[in-house]
């Protein structure tokens, strides 16, 4: 018994088929294309991804929504029959033109560009409820999707601003006039919904005019600062400013005398110290006269009158006196 014909299958799929916010056909052509080629196409997040059909898992080529300047509806310049309806995607680097079967694919396409580009869904496509509800289901993904994308690396762009009059002219392809350089940075950061912004990665300013310079003798560089209007030589950044003196001031009266040498300091002794009779009774203690002596020349040095002059005479006159009985009791022992 013959068995029943089964139809031809597929290449079996391996992994997960890719996800996009919107699917169709459509035929692009490049800059570089000589004519339109079709492909199943896919929205991803803000890249448009080409396959050769609707099985294919790995795209053939992307196109980056990032790069997005505008849309534009293309006038058809082909025979009268040609009932598709063309548009271009117009980005910072390159221009692609694109040709859909419908009026409802074109303004799909348009309608689901705009919405992840723009984060807004459009009101001036033709679109039905239906279409305007998937865009708004497309609108929350995307914002959900950028909150947990990792923000892609800086990228330095230049655009020439000319100065017209009173006017700043922005040079792009349609040139736009502003009334300020304000302005000027205004229109940048809120026509990409700040996605072009003024480079500053380091919000610190410096306060000093300072550049590296190379030494003629030595060949080594250092840093420089040059000096100011005017205001002579410049140190180097390297060597510390002098600092301007400290004064000083007196606290009181006292500081202000010379300082007497420290007086002899005599030993904690009681009434039984004996001092051994070989030590020399010159080297050890001065007679009276020799004591007058100092205290005379003090006295003249301080005043005669003044208080620290009383002081000094008092003390050197108990010393003189507690040397005297030492001396006394020191001989009655050697007798």
């Amino acid at each position: 018994m013959a068995s029943a014909l089964c139809p031809p299958r597929g290449p079996k799929l391996k992994g997960a088929p890719p996800s996009h916010y919107y699917e169709n056909f459509l035929e692009k052509k490049g800059p570089c294309d000589q004519d339109y080629r079709k492909f199943w196409a896919g929205l991803q997040g803000l890249a448009i991804c080409f396959y050769n059909s609707n099985r294919d898992l790995q795209p053939l080529e992307k196109l980056d929504l990032r790069l997005f300047s505008k849309l534009k509806d293309e006038a058809l310049l082909g025979s009268s029959h040609d009932t598709t309806y063309h548009f271009s995607l117009v980005l910072r680097d390159q221009e692609v033109k694109f040709k859909v079967e419908s009026l409802e694919s074109c303004e799909m396409w348009k309608g689901f560009i705009l919405t992840v580009v723009e984060l807004r869904v459009p009101s001036n496509l033709t679109l039905l409820p239906g279409h305007m509800y998937m865009m708004a289901e497309v609108l929350a993904k995307e914002e959900v999707r950028r909150a947990a994308e990792v923000p892609w690396s800086p990228v330095i762009k230049h655009y020439k601003v000319k100065r017209e009059g009173s006017k700043y002219v922005i040079d792009v392809e349609d040139p736009f006039s502003c009334p300020s350089l304000e302005a000027v940075v205004n229109y940048f950061v809120t026509h990409t919904k700040r996605a072009l912004v003024p480079f500053l990665l380091d919000e610190d300013y410096e306060k000093v005019l300072g550049f590296v310079d190379s030494d003629r003798e030595n060949g080594e560089n250092a840093w420089t600062v040059p000096s100011s209007r005017g205001s002579g030589p410049a140190l180097p950044a390297n060597v510390p400013k002098p600092l301007p003196p400290v004064p000083v001031s007196v606290s009181s009266q006292e500081d202000k005398l010379p300082q007497l040498p420290p007086l002899p300091q005599l030993p904690d002794q009681d009434e039984n110290y004996v001092t051994p009779i070989e030590d020399s009774l010159a080297t050890e203690y001065m007679n009276r006269d020799d004591l007058k002596a100092i205290t005379n020349i003090w006295t003249r040095k301080l005043g005669g009158s003044s208080p620290q002059a009383s002081s000094l005479v008092t003390r050197l006159g108990d010393i003189t006196a507690e040397l005297e009985e030492k001396l006394q009791k020191r001989r009655a022992l050697e007798h």
